[in-house]
């Protein structure tokens, strides 16, 4: 039995998900650059190659101004390299003009005949400091104009931030049916409100099991006012080895350099360094044992260096895969995982867990994604 009602709740697979370093966050020691791991077109574009060669279904692409590169501009030239593997792509929602952006979207995933997923991000822009519930505000207009935009002939809004009316939507008609899937995290009740109406799947950073429980209950009880059943996904970092021993060895070996001073620069470099979620981590790793369990496989380690996700599924090959059970159990169905260096950890992951997971892709799972090619002013619709 589930924590809370999942939408996939028939699905007896789950959609396993890697990350791709956009934004400076690839390291052998956490803590300690190093060039050669460097957030490059190079370096992110073959841990995106790694991972779908070793089956991962999704892809977590991120968006940080100050340490990164530009996500979407990343996604469009990793489209023709790759047929498999779908890329989850961070939007921060109000700096590009919504209906344009729905345009942008909708030309991505025509490029990638429908593996395009979207992870909704509502941070401050650099050099803004906004209110909260203005931009969890600015958000949901943006959600509102994309979904209108993939699902009607005209986009029609008078809110808070944006005005239009009456636009044609027809440049902006995506590959998949209805829209690429919505994936979101936040914690405050603005942000669960937005996902609760609008968005797909409820992402969540790593913390203990019943904490993670209470989450899906409120997220549920938000999705129920508006008569909406959603699905829920894991962020988390990872490390298997083929003995317990051996990986909590590693997790100490990645944190052997680091300097907490510096790892406090690190933290607060990130746009989302203040926020609810990041003080939930940071709670974690309070409540962690000497060696920075909070629980027998979750380390709370990178979280020194780490704004964000700041923990990692810990063990051998067989706890790694109980654990993920136990998530699945409680209704997870999304897991985006990594680990360091990016690159070797993906590989370890897939050739030691892979094998034993029946993994999907979720727009599939959906029925999202057509079986030919839509009648779509970018696909095969009338030419006007």
């Amino acid at each position: 039995m589930t924590v809370v009602p999942i939408k996939s709740a028939d699905l007896d697979s789950i959609e396993i998900a890697w990350f791709s370093a956009l934004c400076s966050d690839d390291y052998e020691f956490l803590g300690v650059p190093d060039g050669n791991l460097r957030s490059s077109w190079e370096h992110c574009r073959d841990i995106l190659l790694e991972a779908e060669q070793q089956g991962f279904r999704n892809i977590l692409c991120p968006s940080s101004y100050q340490v990164g590169q530009d996500t979407l501009s990343f996604v469009a030239g990793c489209a023709p390299l790759t047929s498999k593997i779908n890329m989850l792509a961070a939007i921060r929602c109000g700096e590009m003009q919504p209906i344009m952006l729905a345009r942008t979207v909708a030309t991505l995933d025509h490029m990638m005949k429908g593996r395009l997923t979207l992870n909704v991000i509502s941070s401050d822009f650099p050099g803004e400091v906004a209110d909260s519930n203005y931009r969890y505000q600015r958000s949901r207009e943006v959600v509102q104009i994309l979904k209108q935009a993939w699902t009607q002939d005209e986009i029609t809004l008078e809110g808070e931030v944006y005005h239009y009316e009456k636009v044609p939507a027809g440049p902006a008609k995506p590959y998949q049916s209805g829209g690429p899937l919505l994936y979101f995290g936040g914690y405050s009740p603005a942000a669960l409100d937005l996902c609760g109406e609008h968005c797909d799947v409820y992402l969540m950073w790593p913390e203990t099991k019943e904490n993670l429980a209470d989450r899906m209950k409120a997220v549920h009880a938000v999705a129920e006012k508006y008569n909406r059943t959603i699905d829920y996904g894991l962020r988390a970092h990872v490390i298997v080895r083929d003995t317990e021993q051996e990986a909590r060895e590693y997790a100490d070996y990645i944190v052997s350099k680091l300097d907490d001073e510096y790892g406090q620069l690190i933290r607060d470099r990130a746009h989302d360094s203040i926020s609810l979620g990041v003080s939930h981590q940071a709670k974690a790793r309070e409540l962690a044992d000497k060696f920075g369990y909070v629980e027998p496989h979750l380390w709370t380690g990178v979280g020194r260096a780490r704004s964000g996700c700041g923990a990692a599924i810990v063990g051998s090959t067989d706890q790694v895969l109980s654990e993920l059970e136990n998530y699945q159990k409680m209704g997870i169905k999304a897991f985006i995982l990594s680990g360091y260096p990016h690159i070797d950890e993906c590989k370890s992951f897939g050739s030691r867990v892979m094998p034993s997971l029946k993994t999907c892709s979720l727009p599939e799972a959906y029925g999202r994604v057509p079986a030919s090619i839509p009648d779509t002013p970018l696909g095969v619709g009338e030419r006007v």
